[in-house]
């Protein structure tokens, strides 16, 4: 399918939408209980089991207005579907709430291969956003590595140690001001390393 460019508002729509319609649902029913076939389920469990059809049509949407889902965009839904799944059929929330912390860490490893290969596989998915230096690149990937890392580490801590109130909070609002942060630190680097025009 050939590529299409939409408006950022649509593709941030389908993107942060699911999140966002998650976060609304489990405040709706986060204190419910529902039986379903003779067994109960929490509020948490049944948004679960509504969020990962959700956001299978929404990255479906995304993939038919643009022709193209990114690898990141396509690895997040796999493992929202399976881990998703799994929280569902064994009724247990732990799944779900495991699943920030695989992707960070795949993130990472794969951020952490390529710079092992003396590459920047970041800058294969970011080059045209970020116009960078190599030197650029190559520390601003050691430095996402070093922060999905973190996220990793957080993520388990947040919902080992604290209640599923403050764990939903973290991932619908937590990372996303993290990842604002993060990008906001990077201003003198992306001024220092940016490409300049011969």
């Amino acid at each position: 399918m050939q590529e299409k460019s939409i408006p950022a508002w649509a593709k941030s729509a389908l993107e942060l939408g699911p999140v966002l319609l998650f976060f609304a649902g489990y405040l709706m029913l986060r204190d419910r209980t529902f039986t379903i076939g003779g067994t109960d389920y929490s509020g948490f469990i049944v948004i679960t089991a509504a969020f990962v059809p959700l956001i299978a049509l929404s990255s479906f949407i995304l993939w038919r207005l643009t022709g193209k889902l990114s690898k990141m965009q396509l690895l997040t839904l796999v493992l929202v579907v399976v881990f998703g799944g799994l929280t569902v059929w064994f009724n247990d929330e732990r799944f779900f709430k495991m699943k920030p912390t695989l992707i960070y860490l795949i993130f990472g490893a794969i951020l952490g291969v390529g710079l092992l290969r003396g590459e920047s596989y970041l800058r294969v998915l970011m080059d045209e956003m970020i116009p960078l230096e190599r030197e650029g690149w190559m520390i601003l990937t050691k430095r996402f590595m070093l922060f999905f890392f973190g996220l990793a580490i957080a993520n388990e801590v947040i919902w080992r140690t604290m209640s599923t109130d403050a764990w939903v909070n973290f991932k619908t609002f937590g990372l996303t001001a993290a990842m604002f942060g993060f990008f906001m630190l990077q201003g003198k680097l992306f001024e220092t390393y940016k490409t300049r025009e011969k």
